[in-house]
């Protein structure tokens, strides 16, 4: 494959893409279609459906299916709202999650079509403002990479994950997120970058995502009910509620609103409308007799840009399906020997599906209110649909993955088993509870605050709080069987470190499992900058003769003048422990007598040893 670190020839890249297309397309092309009437085919799909429900523990279902250009099977099955007891059609609306990543990718080829951006023109020429942590990245990231994987960063959604910020803070900061592949090395799923790509429009447009997709896609396209926001969906009388298959029993969740995150999944619509912006693909960016979108662009959207490897891209023993690429928000392989796009989406409590077969004139949507294991039965019944109007024999695609289930189930049990036996019995922290209690900051990561409840130790995150529980040594466990919003911590390990001087001074989490744990540096309590805690320190201290003054700056800084020195800025760092700006390996400790008054002294460590000075009276 081409060398991802060089600078890549355009030409010669659309030219092998182009190729693989055509490949692909040839391939399909050669399969006289073998359709068949969709009102006998899908005889008895209804039992089929319920009975794949009740096994894999979905409340309930919508599904779509076009064919020949006609929306030609819309329904719901089982429930909406399982508590309420609330029927699902094929117009209630659900979240989509990921799907909404072709909607922002179909954005940016009506701008590449307008002449307001082009595919392979580098992001930072439109948004100079653009960083990444890999600077040739930074200098080569093209729209195209955006929207089709390939930036060298893995997922690191835990940056957004139940966090309150704005798209315009997550972007500013990606420049501090570590990347595990070289640009254009490999496929990488990535959520951030499809919300700078919808950022981007609305840099270009002056618009915001949410009103370009609505002026230049639902609307035209009749997708009237479709929005934004699990928010605008609760107000809607046909929705869904999420659930979760927790041991066995459906549990109604809440609604996990990612606004933030938008361009790269917070759409909500219905079976039957999503089937138009199927049609809408299948038939080239045409809606009627109106082309919103050019059929060149179109199929360039449906066409391989990327290889797909990884846990998404990872391929069973099926033979009936093909090697898997990226197109742009969409995927591209082959069914039983048919061409085949297709992309799914997830979020809390809701898993969805959207399938065509271009050369079939095929498309299926399946949308599902569980998350979890009862999620996979979107893709069993897509399958099972385009079987039926191929008029091929219907493979047992839930049975397989029965299996498949069972043996992850059994690694999974083999995987804890062998991390419990990895544990170092009998050992004890090396601090304090109390030590490791405060706060840590990662410049993307944010911050993650730490106190002790009910003797033991108790981690906050964003809208997450989870109990840490002594594992060994400095390492601290999440409870692997945590529900709720905190469940995205469950199992999580964090390690706590400490200085030379043995103070607690970072915190180590494994947010992203494609790179090292994320460190976050403990950053001062608020109160070491409040002006009656500073004040307690201020004065005059000697040591063999030699006077320092420490004294206050404005009203919450403190300095230090050494004679023949210049004035050094005491920096916070824990409890009564000040750094010295621009000296590293410098540290003074105020020490306090116990109640009121001032400090009576101050040590200083440095490389060459640690000093005392006595408070001068």
């Amino acid at each position: 494959m081409l060398n991802p670190v060089r600078p890549v020839d355009s030409n010669l890249r659309g030219r092998v893409l182009l190729f693989l297309a055509l490949a692909l397309l040839v391939a399909g092309s050669t399969r006289a279609a073998t359709t068949v009437d969709a009102e006998s085919a899908l005889e008895g799909f209804d039992a089929w459906v319920e009975g794949v429900m009740e096994d894999w523990l979905v409340p309930g279902l919508g599904v779509a299916v076009v064919q020949d250009g006609e929306l030609v099977f819309a329904k719901g099955y089982g429930k909406r709202d399982l508590e309420a007891g609330l029927d699902a059609d094929g117009d209630t609306l659900f979240a989509i999650g990921s799907n909404s990543k072709s909607f922002t990718a179909t954005i940016l080829g009506m701008l590449v079509d307008e002449g307001e951006l082009e595919w392979d023109k580098p992001v930072i020429e439109y948004m100079p403002d653009f960083r990444l942590h890999d600077p040739v990245a930074t200098a080569g990231l093209t729209p195209r990479d955006l929207v089709s994987h390939t930036s060298g960063l893995p997922r690191h959604d835990a940056v957004w994950y139940g966090a309150d910020l704005t798209r315009e803070e997550i972007f500013a900061r990606l420049r501090y997120l570590e990347p595990s592949k070289s640009f254009r090395e490999a496929f990488q799923y990535q959520n951030l970058m499809f919300m700078t790509a919808g950022l981007l429009a609305e840099r270009i447009t002056g618009q915001t995502w949410e009103e370009l997709v609505e002026a230049r896609l639902f609307e035209p396209l009749g997708m009237e009910r479709s929005n934004f926001s699990v928010d605008a969906m609760a107000a809607d009388p046909n929705h869904a509620v999420a659930h979760m298959d927790v041991d066995r029993v459906l549990e109604k969740i809440p609604f996990r609103n990612i606004d933030e995150i938008g361009p790269a999944g917070s759409i909500n619509s219905s079976p039957a409308m999503m089937a138009k912006y199927v049609q809408f693909h299948l038939d080239n960016g045409k809606v009627g007799d109106e082309q919103l979108l050019e059929e060149a662009t179109s199929r360039t959207m449906q066409s391989p840009q990327m290889v797909m490897t990884g846990p998404i891209a990872a391929r069973s023993a099926d033979p009936e399906l093909g090697a898997p690429s990226y197109g742009l928000g969409l995927m591209v392989s082959s069914y039983r020997g048919h061409p085949h796009v297709m992309h799914g989406g997830g979020i809390d409590g809701f898993i969805s599906a959207m399938e065509w077969l271009p050369q079939d004139d095929i498309g299926v949507v399946v949308l599902s209110n569980t998350s979890g294991q009862g999620g996979a039965v979107t893709t069993f019944v897509v399958r099972n649909v385009f079987d039926r109007l191929l008029g091929l024999e219907p493979i047992d695609w839930a049975g397989r993955a029965a299996e498949q289930r069972k043996q992850a189930e059994e690694m999974a049990a083999k995987v804890k088993a062998e991390a419990d036996a990895a544990r170092r019995q009998d050992t004890s922290p090396s601090h304090d509870l109390a030590d490791y209690a405060g706060s840590y900051e990662h410049p993307a990561y944010g911050r993650v605050d730490v106190e002790i409840e009910g003797g033991a130790l108790r981690m906050s995150r964003y809208d997450m709080q989870a109990p840490l529980e002594h594992y060994h040594y400095d390492i601290f466990t999440v409870p692997a069987d945590l529900q709720g919003p905190a469940s995205a911590l469950a199992g999580l390990k964090a390690r706590f470190d400490y200085d030379k001087a043995g103070n607690v001074n970072r915190l180590e989490l494994p947010l992203e499992p494609a790179v090292g744990d994320i460190e976050f540096s403990r950053i001062a309590d608020e109160a070491m900058s409040e002006a009656a805690f500073l004040e307690r320190l201020v004065g005059e201290y000697e040591l063999a003769g030699q006077v320092g003054t420490v004294a206050m700056k404005g009203s919450d800084t403190l300095t230090l003048s050494l004679p023949g020195q210049p004035q050094y800025t005491l920096v916070p760092k824990q409890g009564t422990s000040f750094s010295l700006k621009g000296l590293p390996g410098f540290l003074v400790e105020f020490k306090l007598p116990e109640g009121e008054g001032p400090a009576q002294s101050v040590v200083f460590q440095q490389p060459n040893g640690t000093f005392t000075a006595t408070r001068k009276e």
